[in-house]
């Protein structure tokens, strides 16, 4: 139920009426229940307070605009190892916008505290920022301001506010619109697309690498759940470990679950092998996505392969060609997904095809890569052009291409744990050597 106030003064000194939304007792048992996992009192404190924010903010919402469609199935606070260390509620998608909730306990001095990850790391950026005061005593939850991310960089470079060493920003409450009216009518008849945000990095994995050993030997100094992480690491090291979801789980794991400290410390050092190493994970295509070293890599996944005619574009053009390996007796089966990357080597423009699909024949389980590069070249591809695919042990394929072709194949098989990497090289000079191939379903 929601109880009408007595009227504050707004940023333009007109009145508007704060809204409070009384917090029932299944809400409250909620919060406490998403609360009990984090180990850290602070933490833990914060997580129950954004709990209620949140249900009082849906109550809120559905009180006031019945039409707008609210997700929360990618919402931080329902990720132990997320809440454990954003003290704020991230993710939630209301009518294609996505929303972070500032919950505050106590507005003291009218001054909200922003985590910095919320407002500096792309991943975390939401479009609307959402200041919901809760009193727990009360069981009340208030909402009581808002902004966009492009009003709340520009009022931060206005007021020129910096972050604190606890890696927050303390923003003046005066600073966000307080009327909730209008947020209501820009969920409603905005798009998305109207507010900018910054692109994600993708280079993550990269950056990770150069940061690995730094990690390995940082990360186990946080077996106690006391210690936060501006404590310890520095920001670029943090943005790091919040970006990647294995490493919030290993942290989360490593604070909740004391007999099991010493096995993760060991699996550390796999974990994040596992997370830079260069091979692109082809088994994702076949969920239709692309893994981080593919995005960065700007390789393009393609629909599924069908007969084509023409050869206007690079979908049309592979399924050109696959028609006439189909012509010659190499059958490709239809759960079969496909992806290319352009890239030149010296003056020539390649671009390389990859096919994949798992094969089940057998008793251990094994999956197979076709490849296909292709030139646009007039003159087909440079006198001494050689394609190599090699595995963890020996080389399987080098071919020198034939100058008169526009386009090679080969395909290779192994089994889940092998992969493969593809060498072009001309001549004895120049070699392009692409990450390995590998399929993990």
């Amino acid at each position: 139920m929601t109880f009408y106030s007595t009227t504050q003064p707004g940023l333009d000194g007109d009145a508007f009426a704060i809204e409070t939304i009384q917090l029932g007792d299944d809400a409250i048992n909620q919060a406490i229940h998403l609360a009990q996992p984090i180990a850290n009192e602070q933490r833990q404190w914060q997580t129950y307070l954004n709990a209620l924010a949140l249900f009082g903010f849906e109550a809120w919402l559905a009180e006031r605009s019945s039409d707008l469609t609210v997700n929360r199935d990618r919402t931080s606070l329902f990720d132990p190892a997320t809440a454990n260390l954003i003290e704020a509620v991230c993710h939630l998608n209301v009518n294609g916008f996505n929303l972070c909730l500032i919950a505050q306990g106590s507005l003291i001095d009218d001054q909200v505290s922003l985590p910095r990850t919320v407002v500096d790391i792309p991943e975390f950026i939401p479009h609307f920022y959402v200041v919901v005061d809760v009193q727990e005593e009360e069981e009340t939850a208030v909402v009581r301001g808002f902004l966009s991310y492009p009003q709340l960089i520009e009022q931060r470079d206005t007021l020129g506010l910096a972050v604190e060493d606890d890696w927050t920003y303390s923003f003046p409450l005066n600073a966000f619109d307080c009327d909730p009216n209008h947020l209501l009518l820009e969920l409603r008849c905005l798009n998305p697309r109207a507010i900018p945000l910054p692109p994600i990095p993708n280079d993550r994995r990269l950056q990770l690498a150069h940061k690995r050993s730094q990690l390995e030997t940082k990360l186990p100094q946080f077996q106690s759940p006391a210690f936060q992480l501006w404590q310890i690491l520095t920001w670029e090291q943090a943005t790091l470990v919040l970006t990647r979801s294995e490493l919030r789980t290993w942290l989360y794991q490593l604070q909740t679950d004391p007999q099991s400290q010493s096995i993760l410390q060991n699996y550390l050092s796999d974990l994040l092998s596992r997370l830079t190493r260069n091979v692109i994970n082809v088994g994702r295509w076949l969920q239709d996505e692309l893994d981080e070293l593919a995005q960065e890599l700007s390789w393009q996944l393609l629909p599924s392969l069908t007969p084509a005619s023409a050869m206007r574009s690079p979908t049309a053009e592979l399924d050109a060609i696959v028609q006439q390996l189909e012509y010659n007796n190499l059958q490709i089966p239809p759960q079969a997904k496909g992806a290319y990357h352009n890239l030149q080597v010296a003056d020539t423009p390649l671009r390389l095809y990859a096919i994949t699909w798992p094969l089940l024949s057998g008793t251990v389980p094994e999956w197979a890569l076709l490849l296909i590069l292709g030139t646009q070249s007039p003159t087909g591809f440079p006198e001494g052009l050689t394609l190599r695919i090699s595995d963890q042990t020996a080389i399987l394929v080098e071919q020198e291409l034939d100058g008169s072709s526009s386009y090679f194949f080969t395909s290779v098989v192994g089994t889940r744990e092998e992969t493969f990497r593809v060498t072009i090289r001309l001549g004895s000079d120049i070699e392009h050597t692409l990450p390995a191939f590998g399929f993990n379903l």
